[in-house]
Parts: C-alpha cells; sequence; structure tokens
C-alpha cells in the first residue's frame, strides 16, 4: 500500500480522536488484508470476510470489519462496504467482580500501602470510565470534581467524581505532594499505560488469590453499572453515564451474571 495513503489514513484516525491502541488495531487489521490479498477489490473483501470467520471470534472479526470500513470511506471506495457478523447479546453479564471482591481487594491495597492501585480501581468503579480514559485523570480534574472525556467523533461526555472519592484523593495527592497533572504515574514519572494497569491487575489477583478473570480494568466498568441501575433504575442516564452510543448495549446491565443465574436456580429449583 502507498506510503502516502498510510500516514494519511492513520492522521485521519487520530482526528477522529481514536486511542493509539484503537489506531494501531486499526492498523493491523489493514495490514493483515494486504499481506494476504495485494489488491483491494470486492472479491477480496469477500474472501477476507470469509477468512476472518474462519480464524477468529465474533468481537475480532468485527473490530477488523470496522477497520476496514474506515479504510474503505478514507479513499471513498464506490463499491459497497463489508457487513459487520451478528452477534448474539448474551443473557447474563459474565466476568464482572463482585462487591465482596472488590471491598476485599481494595482493603488488601490499603493495608499494603498500595495506593496507585487502590485510587485507580476506586476510579473506574465509582466513576464508570474506561481503563483508556481513567489515566486521563489530572489532579485538576479532582479538584473539580469533574472530568469531560472526548471519545469517538468529538463526543464529549461529563464524568463526575464522588464526593467521598474526591475528598480521600485530594488527600492522597496532597501527601504525595502531586499539584497538577495526571494522578496515575509510572516509576519513572511518566502517565501510567493501560498495558501495565492490566498486567499489574493480572499480579495483584494471583498475590491476593482473587480470580483473574474477574480482575481486569472493564470490570470495574461493570460493577459501576450494575450497582448504579439496581440503585437508579435509570438505563437512559446510565447510557450517558457510560458514553453508550445506544440503549441496547446498556441493557446488558439489567440482567443478573452467570453466577447470580446459578445461585437462583439453585435455591429455587428442588425437583
Amino acid at each position: 500500500m502507498d506510503t502516502h495513503i498510510w500516514e494519511g489514513f492513520k492522521d485521519e484516525l487520530r482526528r477522529q480522536n481514536m486511542s493509539e491502541n484503537t489506531i494501531r488495531s486499526y492498523l493491523s487489521a489493514l495490514r493483515q488484508f494486504f499481506q494476504i490479498y495485494p489488491e483491494l477489490n470486492a472479491a477480496n473483501l469477500r474472501l477476507y470476510k470469509i477468512y476472518l470467520l474462519d480464524h477468529y471470534k465474533p468481537q475480532t472479526i468485527n473490530l477488523r470489519i470496522q477497520a476496514l470500513n474506515s479504510y474503505l470511506r478514507y479513499i471513498d471506495w464506490q463499491d459497497g462496504r463489508i457487513l459487520r457478523v451478528k452477534i448474539q447479546q448474551k443473557g447474563f453479564l459474565d466476568h464482572a467482580i463482585s462487591d465482596g471482591d472488590y471491598e476485599y481487594l481494595k482493603s488488601r491495597l490499603l493495608k499494603d500501602k498500595k495506593y496507585l492501585y487502590y485510587f485507580l480501581i476506586r476510579f473506574m468503579a465509582a466513576t464508570g470510565t474506561r481503563v483508556s480514559e481513567v489515566i486521563q485523570f489530572t489532579v485538576e480534574d479532582v479538584k473539580a470534581g469533574y472530568k469531560d472525556v472526548c471519545s469517538k467523533e468529538d463526543k464529549v461526555r461529563r464524568v463526575y467524581i464522588p464526593d467521598l472519592l474526591q475528598k480521600d484523593a485530594l488527600r492522597w495527592l496532597e501527601e504525595v505532594e502531586r499539584e497538577s497533572g495526571y494522578i496515575f504515574l509510572n516509576p519513572s514519572g511518566g502517565r501510567i499505560s493501560t498495558g501495565g494497569i492490566r498486567k499489574q491487575l493480572k499480579v495483584l489477583a494471583a498475590r491476593y488469590q482473587l480470580d483473574e478473570q474477574v480482575v481486569y480494568p472493564h470490570s470495574f466498568r461493570h460493577l459501576f453499572a450494575r450497582n448504579f441501575i439496581e440503585r437508579c433504575d435509570d438505563i437512559s442516564l446510565l447510557s450517558n453515564l457510560l458514553g453508550h452510543e445506544s440503549l441496547e448495549t446498556t441493557r446488558i446491565y439489567l440482567k443478573r451474571s452467570s453466577t447470580e443465574q446459578k445461585s437462583i436456580i439453585n435455591e429455587v429449583v428442588d425437583w
């Protein structure tokens, strides 16, 4: 593929405020297509979808199709787009950390004075932010009590920091003498990376004998959403707070987890 077009497409993705991780995923999908099919035409696009169906799960397939379609729009391709595959929505919310495990993890992090990760999981669980969003919080945001997060297509949503979390975070920031800038830093003093967070959460899960399948960044966003909908029956507000483009995406939080479903079955079914 022409280097000029490649760089132009990359710049276009940045103009759309996509995260660097998403941009890398898009470019990886594009690179894969041209490695398998050097010529861009309708027949090869159909073959690529078949190749994806044979090798990947639906979520990955749709991500790569989305990347190719984005590129086709960029070059003003007029011969149609690749249709996404339909994903049957689960009837349950799986791999979400329980309130008990969350409280246990917080207590252990406090006891071991691991304040960085203590506040990281609290921010995700109390604001519903994605891991790519939580690392953007600054001291100035904590003082203001909210952060305006810019997501895809320049859409901005306001993320509120609950008063209790704000008070505790300000006390911590004062103790570490942090007066401005990002609040979640790596040992070198730079902003912590999303990959570093994921790896460290796995380490902490193993250390505290927690299920690694429920100790990952998005799990705390699930926790926020699940508890919010239980206490405030306003799915439209929750959808806005999470930055979902559709209410259908948010409806998963109206459903019980697979563990809860099994527990109810065990209690109810005695025949």
